[in-house]
């Protein structure tokens, strides 16, 4: 009688390429903390828009490598929590919220609260969102609001001081922001992969130079941008729903 061969073993392990992607974001959030610990605030600021680059490059090389798993999804979300939940709260906190006071620490919780529960919701609704639209403000661009804030008082010489409530104010609408259900375009349905006009190089090599010209100023504004387009898209469609109702 012929002996059965011995089941083959799953092998267990996980994809590398994509994961150290994550790893040096995470990497960079934590380099932003302690930046931020030795008085280094453009550095730290700098770190964190290092962090949102090597964040959006994950997926896609998950995806172009056909490496994507249920790990490298947790990892994600944990990575991101630390470079665009803690690290900014924390950065904003030493540089200018600690002078504040309770006022300046619960500030910086709740941007980092914030962050923790739009990431939470974020997984628990992939499955069934609308992936043209993200449900409150992402958390890299919730972090890039204040990290470039930094960078730009910081580059200009401006002095923290002048700016400590204007900190406050920024570190709480982020965080309320991410929890909000205002609806955020997510530019997921561009292909970029397709082909474009010859104008749409000739933009995006202005936005480009545009950028360059100031970046501490150009990011922080693009992203502020970014945030009150939320609001401003909910409630045009409210509006426009309401009258169609109506009609």
């Amino acid at each position: 009688m012929e002996q059965q061969p011995f089941p083959l073993k799953r092998r267990r392990g996980i994809y590398l390429l994509p994961n150290l992607f994550t790893t040096a974001a995470l990497f960079a959030g934590f380099y932003a903390v302690t930046a931020a610990m030795n008085h280094r605030y453009e550095l730290a600021a700098v770190a964190i828009f290092i962090a949102m680059i090597l964040d959006g490059l994950d997926g896609r090389v998950a995806r172009l490598t056909n490496t994507q798993s249920a790990f490298g999804a947790e990892y994600d979300s944990m990575a991101d929590m630390i470079s665009f939940g803690a690290a900014p709260a924390l950065v904003m906190y030493v540089w200018a919220l600690a002078g504040l006071g309770k006022f300046g620490w619960v500030a910086a919780f709740v941007h980092t609260a914030g962050a923790a529960l739009r990431l939470a919701r974020f997984n628990t609704q992939i499955a069934t969102a609308d992936k043209r639209y993200f449900q409150g403000l992402p958390s890299p661009s919730a972090a890039a609001i204040l990290a470039g804030f930094i960078w730009f008082c910081e580059h200009h010489g401006i002095g923290v001081e002048p700016m400590r409530y204007i900190a406050l104010s920024l570190a709480t609408a982020t965080g309320l922001l991410m929890v909000s259900n205002f609806r955020y375009y997510s530019f997921k349905d561009i292909d970029l992969r397709g082909r474009v006009p010859f104008l749409w190089a000739i933009l995006i090599m202005l936005v480009f130079a545009l950028i360059f010209t100031n970046p501490p100023l150009m990011l922080f504004l693009m992203f502020t941008t970014y945030a009150v387009s939320g609001p401003v898209f909910t409630l045009v469609r409210r509006k426009k729903m309401r009258s169609e109702r109506r009609a």
